[in-house]
């Protein structure tokens, strides 16, 4: 028996936790401490992911197969053996991007209802 095919769409609309992990891995691989560093800088102090919901979702999301933790190290002589190193997987990836793109959308909606200036031209 095959088993069917999940869209990314299924998994819509993220939690903020989720996006904001599945954001900090999409260049390149980190671990924990590091994910909750990047979503702290990367909104500057806005979000702060705490280790109960960092964990959670991080068991969540490798259980559902957005993210999937590393066998190997970075650099094991520069690195504490107990750190848990993460990255997206191809699904993960597409997930990340059907969440942007649904976001996207409605931020534009937003502007049309003049919720948001208009963006900028280049």
């Amino acid at each position: 028996m095959k088993v069917p095919t999940r869209r990314p769409e299924e998994f819509l609309p993220l939690t903020p936790a989720m996006f904001h992990i599945l954001l900090a891995l999409a260049d390149k691989e980190r671990h924990g401490y590091h994910i909750m560093r990047e979503v702290d800088e990367r909104t500057e102090g806005n979000v702060k992911l705490g280790p109960g919901t960092l964990y959670g979702s991080i068991k969540r999301m490798m259980a559902d197969g957005l993210i999937e933790e590393l066998e190997e190290r970075p650099d094991p002589e520069l690195d504490d053996e107990r750190r848990r190193y993460y990255r997206l997987t191809d699904f993960g990836f597409r997930v990340a991007t059907a969440e942007a793109q649904r976001l996207e959308q409605m931020v534009r909606s937003a502007r049309a209802k003049k919720l948001l200036p208009r963006a900028k031209s280049s």
